[in-house]
């Protein structure tokens, strides 16, 4: 292995991360590397890690190899595994340009969610196809202190739990994951957003992302509100045939959610690659131990 390693630092409304290139799937990222990549003290500072692997060197993308050449192996933070990450996947696109392994307009990423269709815009906006909301029965509720909220379960490939709330201080500091139940609602842990109103269509959130903590942005959060706020309003593009579209605004930025006909969620909004460097390998492999 080389002395050194390549990385790059991006962010997608300020959900930030180390990009770690790795065509050929050579480099060893145990979860104790992956935080100590990812610490903002130690390390190089981010909310996850995206790993950037072809489709076919990667065992868990290898059958998807033949709809998308490249595959997202995106970690939380915490070095836990995630099934996907909407705003890791438009930096991720942004990567594959900037190294020139794409060109801007469309393309397809294989995620552990499966394959993502992306549109990349010569204005800096990247276009997610994150695909359709589950929405799965039963109620559930969502508490911070003595707050209490009911909440609702949409999945976009990764768990959320959408509550209302009159003030968006009243989730507190999100350091810690917000209670919910029943346990058996989420029985892998759950991302939790919370949502005001600031006008038609329009909504802000904050999240705590399983893993990571209170971010700046959260994409697939972002379709989850936004699906959740569509049923609230009594809008089902699936029923009325309409698409409907929110602006979602999160603590680093807006993003724009529409939820078309078919059930297909397209989210827009910035990715920026902000630096690139190496990583010494005998400092990854030692705190990797």
């Amino acid at each position: 292995m080389s002395t050194r390693i390549a990385f790059l630092k991006g962010h997608g409304t300020e959900n930030d991360f180390v990009i770690v290139p790795d065509p050929e799937n050579v480099i060893d990222l145990p979860p104790a590397a992956v935080v100590a990549l990812c610490d903002r003290r130690a390390g190089i500072g981010g909310d996850g890690l995206l790993h950037v692997v072809r489709s076919a060197a990667h065992a868990e993308a290898e059958e998807l190899a033949g709809e998308a050449e490249w595959f997202m192996d995106y970690r939380n933070g915490d070095g836990s595994i995630a099934e996907m990450c909407g705003n890791g996947v438009r930096v991720f696109a942004r990567y594959l340009v900037h190294a020139g392994h794409a060109t801007e307009g469309d393309l397809a990423v294989a995620t552990r969610g499966g394959v993502k269709k992306v549109h990349i815009d010569k204005d800096g906006d990247v276009t997610v196809g994150m695909g359709r909301a589950r929405l799965p029965e039963g109620d559930v509720t969502v508490s911070v202190g003595e707050h209490n909220w009911p909440a609702r379960n949409v999945n976009m490939g990764n768990p959320h739990a959408v509550a209302f709330v009159g003030d968006l201080a009243d989730a507190g500091d999100l350091y810690t994951a917000p209670s919910f139940g029943p346990p058996s609602a989420y029985p892998d842990g759950v991302n939790v957003e919370f949502v005001v109103d600031r006008g038609p269509r329009h909504v802000a959130m904050r999240v705590h992302e399983r893993g990571a903590g209170e971010t700046r942005s959260c994409g697939t959060g972002a379709c989850a509100v936004a699906v959740a706020a569509a049923r609230r309003d009594g809008a089902d593009p699936a029923v009325t045939g309409i698409p409907a579209t929110y602006t979602v605004d999160v603590l680093g930025g807006t993003l724009v959610i529409t939820e078309r006909p078919d059930g297909e969620i397209e989210m827009t909004g910035p990715a920026v690659i902000v630096a690139e460097g190496e990583i010494e390998a005998k400092w990854l492999e030692n705190v990797a131990r």
